[in-house]
């Protein structure tokens, strides 16, 4: 009698494994369908430090000055991982803007690994809400080092396609005027930079006043920046804009970097003067 009730009991078990089994290869392929056959490629937006998910305002306005018009929609990052929404996205939109701040915005090496630990949990909580897979990114400041940071550490090829990423004024060598003076942050960047995705297009944008900084940010720091990603990635682009507001705080709404955020990742304008390192 006991080996009769173990059996059925058994028989039972393997019936609900199967069951729920079944239903998750079916949930799996559904989500993978869906993201295999998206056409949503947003452009995902990261400020620097001591800002928040209003960083972009300006930028955003003159960018949808013209046709076509892109919905926005905010993500505010908590430090208990929690997440706030803000706005929407159009479903005839299939190129977006979201923007990922931290409710944490502080600077520091320490804080930018907790930031992007926070941006990929928030990069899976977008993908399940809205099913994309492809993406384009722009980090101003330190925004540029958490994702840097992301993209060696925390992205999976498998659930992400990123094809292009600009750094507006990004210090990845900090403060340090001298790329024979590394500090811990470039160290670990170029330590980590084979796990970058290999078929990136990257633009590190710098802001010059003087042609010795942008005011906060040396030139020579976002130049660092090829020590990371040159010969790693698919495409390197240096590029340096100046005058009345290539100030670091105002890169975000300069009109020669609005140009090339539209030519380069947008595909609306085409200009000259660039210079390649593959």
């Amino acid at each position: 009698m006991k080996n009769k009730i173990a059996i059925i009991l058994s028989l039972l078990f393997m019936s609900v494994i199967a069951y729920y089994g079944h239903n998750w290869v079916i949930n799996m392929d559904d989500k993978e369908s869906k993201l295999r056959n998206s056409r949503l490629k947003p452009i995902i937006f990261i400020p620097g430090s001591n800002a928040d998910i209003n960083r972009f305002n300006s930028l955003i306005s003159k960018l949808n000055n013209t046709e076509p018009k892109h919905s926005i929609l905010k993500v505010q990052v908590n430090t208990d991982g929690s997440l706030d929404y803000f706005g929407s996205l159009n479903s005839k939109d299939l190129r977006p803007f979201i923007v990922i701040g931290f409710k944490n915005n502080n600077d520091g090496y320490s804080n930018i690994k907790k930031q992007y630990e926070w941006l990929n949990i928030a990069m899976n909580d977008l993908q399940t809400r809205y099913h994309f897979k492809n993406f384009q990114a722009i980090g101003h400041s330190n925004g540029g080092l958490i994702w840097t940071g992301f993209l060696e550490n925390g992205y999976d090829e498998d659930k992400f396609q990123i094809s292009d990423f600009m750094s507006l004024g990004t210090p990845y060598n900090f403060s340090e005027t001298s790329p024979t003076r590394p500090t811990v942050i470039l160290k670990e960047y170029i330590e980590n930079k084979n796990k970058l995705p290999k078929n990136l297009s990257v633009y590190s944008i710098a802001g010059t006043e003087d042609y010795t900084d942008d005011g906060v940010v040396p030139v020579q720091s976002v130049m660092a920046g090829k020590y990371i990603f040159q010969k790693q990635v698919k495409l390197f682009t240096q590029i340096t804009v100046s005058g009345e507001e290539a100030q670091h705080s105002n890169l975000p709404k300069n009109d020669e970097v609005i140009s090339l955020i539209q030519e380069y990742l947008l595909k609306t304008f085409k200009s000259k003067g660039k210079n390649n390192f593959k």
